[in-house]
Formats: C-alpha cells, sequence, structure tokens
C-alpha cells in the first residue's frame, strides 16, 4: 500500500537535490542507493543515464528523467495540505522528480506488500531538458523491456500522453562584413539585417491545429557604433504531419538561400536536426490499456490527451 507521507517526504529530499541538466550526478547516486537498498542491479551507460534491474522475464519499464530547468538550486519545498509549493526563489521540481518519487514509492510498497508482479526494469534519463540527450543516447543493450510507462508530462493523474509531434530544432550563423557605422558604413555588411531578413521570411506562431514555429534564440552585434559582422539564431519548428515537416525545413532552407543570393559576400551557415519524432498511441495496446485498466481500478476515468512536447523517453523509438 502507498505510504503517502513516505512518498511526500521522498519527493521533498529529491527536489532537495540540486539537478539542473548535465547536472545530475547527485540526484542519480541518491537514486543507486535507494534502488540497490530495493534488490536492483543499477548500472548507468556511457551517457550517465541510470538503469536498474531485476531478476525476471518479459519486465516493464518505468521511466522518468532525472534533471530539471533552472532555476532549479537549492530549491526549498513547502508543503502545504494537499499542495506542495516551491518558496518562489526557485522552480519547486515536480518535472519530472514527482514521476521519479512516484516510480520509487511503488517499489518500495510493492516490496512490503511482497505481492506477486510483473519483474521491472527502471531508467531514469538525464538531459531531458535540453532536447531529451539522455533518451537520445541511451544504451539500447541494456534494455530489456518491450513496454514502458513513462512518468512525464502534466495535468491530472488520469492523463494519458497520446501523441507527440516531430521536433525540428535549426540553428544559423551569418557573418558579414565589420566597418565602423559612422565612418564608412558603406563597407560593412550588417549580419543583423540579414538575420533579421532571414527570420521576416519565415513563418511564426501556430501555422495549424498540429504545426508550430518558433525562433527563439538570436545573439549578435558587439557595439553599437559597429556594423555587426556575426548573428547567430535558434529555432524548432514542430508537426504531427509528416509532409508539413518536411515543407518547412523546405521553407527554412529556402530563406536561407534568398539571403545568399541577395548577399552574396556574406557567409551563412546552417545546422537542422530532428530532436525527437512523432508517436501516437494506439488505445488497443496492452501497455495503454493496462495504464487505462489500473486507472479505472482507482475510480479514475482515463483521459488520453495529445501533446504539444516531448516526454522522458520519446527519442527512443
Amino acid at each position: 500500500m502507498i505510504n503517502q507521507e513516505r512518498l511526500v517526504n521522498a519527493f521533498c529530499e529529491l527536489v532537495k537535490i540540486d539537478s539542473p541538466s548535465d547536472e545530475e550526478e547527485d540526484v542519480a547516486k541518491h537514486l543507486t542507493e535507494r534502488l540497490e537498498v530495493l534488490g536492483f542491479n543499477v548500472a548507468r551507460d556511457a551517457h550517465g543515464n541510470l538503469i536498474a534491474s531485476e531478476d525476471g522475464t518479459n519486465p516493464l519499464m518505468l521511466s522518468a528523467h532525472m534533471d530539471t530547468v533552472e532555476p532549479g538550486r537549492s530549491i526549498k519545498p513547502q508543503v502545504d495540505g494537499d499542495i506542495i509549493r516551491s518558496d518562489g526563489t526557485t522552480i519547486l521540481g515536480g518535472d519530472c522528480k514527482a514521476g521519479v518519487a512516484a516510480i520509487m514509492e511503488a517499489l518500495e510498497s510493492a516490496k512490503e506488500d511482497a505481492s506477486p508482479r510483473r519483474p521491472v526494469q527502471v531508467v531514469f534519463t538525464r538531459g531531458e531538458e535540453i532536447g531529451l540527450i539522455g533518451a537520445a543516447n541511451l544504451d539500447y543493450s541494456m534494455i530489456h523491456c518491450k513496454e514502458a510507462v513513462v512518468f512525464d508530462g502534466n495535468g491530472p493523474v488520469n492523463t494519458i500522453t497520446g501523441s507527440s509531434p516531430t521536433y525540428m530544432a535549426f540553428d544559423v550563423t551569418v557573418t558579414g562584413r565589420g566597418a565602423h557605422a559612422g565612418v564608412e558604413p558603406e563597407k560593412g555588411i550588417s549580419a543583423i539585417r540579414i538575420a533579421s531578413e532571414i527570420i521576416g521570411d519565415l513563418p511564426n506562431g501556430r501555422l495549424d491545429e498540429e504545426t508550430t514555429f518558433n525562433v527563439g534564440l538570436i545573439s549578435g552585434g558587439t557595439v553599437r557604433n559597429a556594423v555587426p559582422v556575426e548573428v547567430t539564431f535558434g529555432g524548432e519548428f514542430r508537426s504531427k504531419n509528416t509532409e508539413t515537416v518536411d515543407l518547412l525545413g523546405l521553407q527554412v532552407t529556402q530563406a536561407l538561400n534568398k539571403a545568399r543570393t541577395k548577399y552574396k559576400e556574406a557567409v551563412i551557415k546552417e545546422e537542422m536536426e530532428m530532436l525527437f519524432q512523432m508517436y501516437t498511441l494506439d488505445p488497443n495496446e496492452p501497455v495503454v490499456r493496462m495504464v487505462t485498466d489500473i486507472l479505472k481500478d482507482m475510480k479514475l476515468m482515463p483521459d488520453i490527451k495529445p501533446s504539444g512536447g516531448a516526454l522522458t523517453l520519446t527519442r527512443c523509438g
């Protein structure tokens, strides 16, 4: 039986351990100790993902990610009845330490109850918040599961994330030519001007029900009286339609080539990468039916919803 007091205490202990993306080592050590006490064989893959296994065939994977976004250092959780908050100076870290705590409490309770259950393999990944880096580099040779339940996402506890879009990220570097803006501006080629024209040729915001586009990063220039030599900017687009993803990629390329044609002496370089691929859960899949049946047993109505983001293992394929 779930021990709510232990669950809350364990969650609060977890969020007090700093683990911003790429700095998950302390929380990984904490979880390793707890899992070993529960009898799991704990290992780390080359990227630092934590993989805990136990004997038995056909294990079910339980997964969450260890990292949090910033500001996520020196978190001070405040328990107020049924609600846990931060003290207002940081995030709380519920994404995804609520999922981590839930998995650990389920394992603790199952051991205490000593009731027969399916073997479990636990996977806690790194770097989810910076592009699902842990999932992308997970060592599949260490994974023995065909089914997984991922404790990530948001919303009420009865929410199941039924689909997620393909996510494409792109980064562009524009190199122009510097000059004194007040003395000889005609000798310069403004990287900021070129970047602004490229961005102006790109779509923005919600394009349709299943597609979004955003340029969210830009940096360039050094002083106000110099024609800027270099600008970098980065963006993303997401869609659940493969043709739309391809067309948007082409649109980015066309905008860049248009600028190259107009500003022949400038140098424009780009990188584009698929960070995760879309998926849609079949409600009739055994693992989905298992989760929905459990929710119904708990008197909760399963609510399968789409997501515009990605979850811990979206990149695992």
